[in-house]
């Protein structure tokens, strides 16, 4: 051997995959591949499912600030209409104030959430009652000659005026909310005010200790809202004006007490951005140059109200533009944060938004706990799956090595050669077929040594012996090369078999006992929801902490939900049930003597471990399967190798569809009982087809037309053997450019 083609001889080498990486690298990508894309598929559900819970949770809880509101804000409109009627039906004499004063204090009592309630006349005369003094709970006021000089007075036990507290100027015809009701006609809100709590102490006795101070000493949460509704007479004459001042105190209270989670916050603004409520301690109020102002959200001493405003009017321009619910996300401090806003309106004019803001970080640390167990699950599994194939290959390729080496030094003519014996069955067979050719070949060339020293007359019949010899080591060379694929071939797939046959047993046995106890949960809530529509016939009115709790968990929709989450784990059940049996049926590891099976049921499981590959790819469509079935009897086969077949053929088939540009790429399978009683199946796709010159050559060993890499020549071969030594049947292909390709496998459906 010359310099140069040494050289060539060993870059072709070097150019070759060693058979190590070949069994390795595979298995160990596959594992990689499975517990990955469990992973990433937990961690999006995870996250779906945080999102779904958040919009849930808002939603709920925006729910509850409206019913709220619209129970709180409620009151005023009915009282004001109760005392109109009380007025126009005659049972108030507006003439006695005293009286009036003593009603309306009742009324004040009756409803903590009062600050003001009582009448202005067009004459400018006033009587009312209520709490608008720090210190001072229930006390009364008059106007008796309405010449805008008001008096407040401390109440005793049942209403009566015990001591004047103080008087001060006060026109109640210039406030804006009593011309907005004469003006309008209609109930009407004002604008919310704050009024500075009057700083007097009451002394044991009754009496204030200061009096005629000015009310500049504000309650930071001591704020109102203003409802005025206009009384006429039958003739259409101007009665007076019933004033209610509600105190909006205790709508901060209520959302503060609604946890929609650990960090969550909600607030309640009018479109101008002035804060009505808030879950936070901090004011809404603030005192500047003297005067008691609500804070803006986007001015608000809370940081996340603050920018939780600031992001909603980057979006919509103007809070007025935001008129149906909206679901959005910001970022503040670096955290994720679910938004919800709820325009909230009544009737008489309030136009409120209510917004609820969400951390996403309350909802994600299981979520981020388990992503990072499944992380930890998988460079696990790979760790594990690099020493399990390392090991494998080893045990395979040590011997096939000595094998090979073996055979370089009998080329080399070191003819005294002999292979070991080895655990492995088929290497054994293989290593005493390869002594017994090396053997062959050292009688053969001490034969032709012995004769060519004894007998120099016979070197022409011994030269045509050395001929039939190296034709007849050639032909066992080239059987020892076929039998090494097979070899190498039938322990991937056994090791395959094995692999999958063991995963399908240990995954049927819990999803068995999980689909098998789904019937029983499913009679035991049936039991238990009938239980509650029993409690709910025979107690239609529970307790009323009990209905706070059935409120609470939304009975209804936790019975629907319930039954649909059983039905949806049913359905999971059976589709892995599904899987595994199909896995199952294609190993047949159970089958490996010949014995009876169903064709169609082998073809089938095939089918349903190729289906990843026959998907909608970005460069490549669906392809589609079109079954045509024969009502076939259970044949006597070898079921696993009759699969090995299947899958050979439509691999071969979805790689020739992949391979060419057609349109819709599709797969015919038809089977069915010929008149001869053989087992008739066809597999045909609508390829590329294959050209006549190579027809010939399909079932050649290491015969392939795909390119260096993708395929090794011996799945036809292998397929070839199977059915025709194994099963004494027929397979043949036929083809034409352009028009696609099928094969026809025959076999007798009678027993081998």
């Amino acid at each position: 051997m010359t310099s140069n083609s040494a050289r060539d001889y060993h870059t072709k080498r070097l150019k070759k995959i060693p058979l190590r990486l070949i069994l390795v690298v595979p298995f160990i990508l596959q594992i990689f591949a499975a517990v990955g894309l469990v992973g990433c598929l937990s961690f999006i559900q995870g996250q779906k499912a945080v999102n779904d819970l958040a919009s849930q949770l808002m939603d709920k809880t925006s729910k509850q600030v409206d019913e709220h509101l619209d129970k709180y804000l409620a009151l005023p409109s009915q009282l004001m209409q109760m005392n109109a009627d009380a007025i126009i039906d005659g049972q108030l004499n507006l003439n006695d104030q005293k009286a009036n004063e003593r009603y309306f204090w009742r009324q004040a009592k009756a409803f903590t959430s009062i600050s003001y309630i009582g009448y202005i006349l067009p004459d400018g005369r006033e009587a009312g009652a209520g709490r608008w003094i720090n210190g001072v709970d229930l006390l009364v006021c008059e106007n008796l000659k309405g010449d805008g000089k008001t008096s407040d007075y401390i109440v005793d036990n049942k209403g009566n005026r015990a001591q004047l507290l103080q008087s001060y100027d006060f026109d109640p015809l210039s406030q804006a909310a009593y011309k907005d009701a004469v003006k309008t006609g209609k109930p009407i809100w004002g604008q919310v005010f704050s009024l500075g709590a009057t700083n007097i102490q009451i002394s044991n006795s009754g009496k204030a200790l200061e009096k005629n101070v000015p009310n500049t000493n504000i309650g930071m949460d001591y704020y109102m809202l203003p409802a005025r509704k206009a009384m006429y007479s039958s003739d259409g004459k101007l009665i007076g004006v019933m004033a209610i001042d509600i105190m909006l105190t205790d709508i901060s209270k209520f959302i503060s007490t609604l946890k929609v989670s650990y960090h969550g916050h909600i607030f309640i603004m009018e479109k101008d951005s002035l804060l009505i409520g808030s879950s936070k301690k901090d004011s809404i109020l603030s005192q500047f140059n003297g005067k008691t102002e609500r804070y803006s959200a986007l001015q608000s001493p809370d940081p996340l109200t603050r920018n939780v405003a600031s992001e909603l009017k980057k979006q919509f321009n103007s809070f007025q533009e935001i008129k149906h619910n909206l679901e959005t996300n910001i970022t503040f401090n670096k955290k994720s944060y679910f938004v919800r806003v709820t325009p909230w309106k009544e009737e008489s004019g309030l136009d409120w938004l209510v917004v609820i803001a969400v951390p996403e970080s309350d909802f994600m640390a299981q979520i981020n706990a388990s992503t990072r167990t499944t992380i930890l699950l998988c460079i696990t599994a790979l760790f594990v799956a690099i020493l399990i194939g390392i090991y494998t290959a080893r045990n395979i390729t040590q011997p096939i090595l000595k094998l090979s080496e073996a055979s370089e030094a009998i080329a080399t003519g070191k003819l005294n050669q002999n292979i070991s014996e080895n655990k492995i069955n088929e290497l054994n067979i293989l290593g005493s077929s390869f002594n017994r050719m090396a053997q062959q070949l050292r009688d053969s060339f001490t034969a032709l040594e012995q004769a060519n020293l004894e007998l120099e007359k016979t070197n022409e019949e011994l030269e045509n012996r050395v001929i039939q010899r190296t034709e007849t080591l050639t032909q066992t060379l080239n059987e020892l090369k076929q039998t090494q694929a097979n070899l190498v071939q039938a322990e991937k797939m056994s090791s395959l078999g094995q692999m999958v046959a063991g995963i399908a047993h240990e995954i049927n046995n819990p999803v068995n006992f999980i689909h098998g106890n789904l019937s029983h949960i499913d009679n035991y809530t049936q039991d238990l929801l009938q239980l509650i529509e029993a409690y709910q016939i025979y107690f239609p009115n529970p307790p009323e902490a009990l209905q706070e709790i059935i409120d609470t968990i939304d009975l209804d929709y936790l019975t629907e939900d319930l039954n649909k989450i059983i039905a949806s784990m049913s359905t999971g059940t059976k589709r892995i049930r599904e899987i595994v049996l199909s896995l199952r049926n294609f190993s047949r590891l159970d089958e490996a003597e010949c014995k009876e099976a169903d064709i169609n049921e082998g073809i089938d499981s095939t089918l349903m471990i190729l289906q990843h590959r026959m998907k909608a790819k970005s460069n490549h469509p669906e392809i589609k399967i079109v079954k045509d079935y024969g009502q076939l009897p259970l044949v006597n086969c070898y079921a696993g190798q009759l699969n090995q077949v299947f899958m050979n053929i439509l691999a071969n088939a979805i790689d020739a569809l992949e391979d060419s540009s057609i349109n819709n790429p599709t797969i015919w399978i038809h089977t069915q009982l010929t008149e001869h009683n053989h087992i008739l199946v066809s597999i045909a796709d609508n390829g590329a087809g294959i050209p006549e010159n190579v027809l010939s050559k399909l079932f050649d060993p290491f015969f392939t037309t795909k390119p260096v890499g993708k395929g090794t020549g011996l799945g036809l071969s292998i397929s070839y053997q199977i059915i025709v030594e194994k099963h004494k049947g027929k397979i043949y292909c036929d083809s034409k450019l352009g028009e696609g390709t099928k094969f026809i496998i025959e076999i007798p459906a009678c027993r081998l």
